[in-house]
């Protein structure tokens, strides 16, 4: 029982010592998670202890670099979950042809997989011209692998896979370049998303978005840092705004449940009531 409250008490002297050094705020991360990844970059970095750890982060930038790698959330690929690309084309893609313009926010977008998907999809239904993107991320260094567009080729047979079951119209192939044994997506995908770094735990709204993507993201946040983002968003949101989480989150049992109606329940897909 000592060893587990020393545990513990290292692993709250670590967050804070990191928000007070960065301002990241791991404070409210789901403590398994955190544990888990932390365990392991100890491994990985031969550390006896979290104090040790905790050490190194205060005191080298380098090395807090590659804990922020360690800790990010980065299990993503094209048209993940293609069920849900395909509801959002036949379900969410009429309601977005009626607006002027849009503006669509990825928060947590990673490596960019999931940001290049939807910015094919909006140019397949006639929506490109008029939507800019706004693909967010804590880490820096994810987002300059967002921002160049560049995926292993290895990947793209499970790409295609996945564009193809989401109701893709065109030949994926047609997206990308090979070089070597990587692939180059289409520059002018970019053209209309802006990369830029925000942290759900600490930062505050920063426009108002007609849709919101944030899969697989807060399942790693503990119940009272969920129910922070989940009113960034909604403040964030516009009237009959679209909501899309991910395949283990949801509204329910959240202080904003209400303020959603199901467009696909199962695949979570919401929509802001007013």
């Amino acid at each position: 029982m000592q060893q587990q409250e020393t545990d513990e008490l290292e692993i709250d002297l670590l967050c804070e010592g990191i928000y007070r050094r960065y301002g990241f705020d791991f404070r409210e991360y789901s403590r398994s998670s955190l544990k888990r990844r932390v365990n392991n970059l100890l491994g990985l970095e031969r550390l006896a202890t979290v104090s040790e750890l905790q050490s190194k982060v205060l005191h080298d930038t380098r090395f807090m670099e590659r804990f922020l790698l360690n800790l990010s959330i980065s299990v993503t690929s094209m048209f993940r979950n293609p069920e849900m690309y395909l509801a959002f084309r036949e379900k969410v893609v009429p309601l977005l042809k009626t607006y002027p313009s849009l503006r669509i926010w990825h928060a947590g977008c990673a490596t960019g997989e999931e940001v290049y998907s939807m910015a094919i999809l909006l140019k397949e239904e006639g929506l490109e011209k008029k939507t800019r993107i706004y693909a967010t991320d804590f880490n820096e260094d994810v987002l300059k692998k967002a921002k160049a567009g560049i995926y292993p080729m290895s990947q793209m047979k499970e790409y295609t896979s996945n564009y193809i079951r989401a109701g893709g119209k065109a030949s994926f192939s047609e997206y990308y370049s090979a070089r070597y044994d990587n692939v180059i997506l289409d520059p002018k995908l970019r053209k209309n998303i802006v990369f830029s770094k925000h942290n759900l735990a600490t930062d505050s709204s920063f426009n108002e978005f007609n849709v919101i993507f944030c899969r697989n993201v807060m399942i790693y946040f503990n119940e009272t840092l969920q129910e922070r983002v989940h009113k960034l968003f909604h403040d964030s949101m516009c009237r009959f705004g679209i909501l899309v989480l991910g395949n283990k989150e949801s509204t329910r049992f959240t202080p904003f449940e209400k303020e959603y109606q199901d467009i696909d329940s199962r695949l979570r897909i919401y929509q802001r009531r007013k």
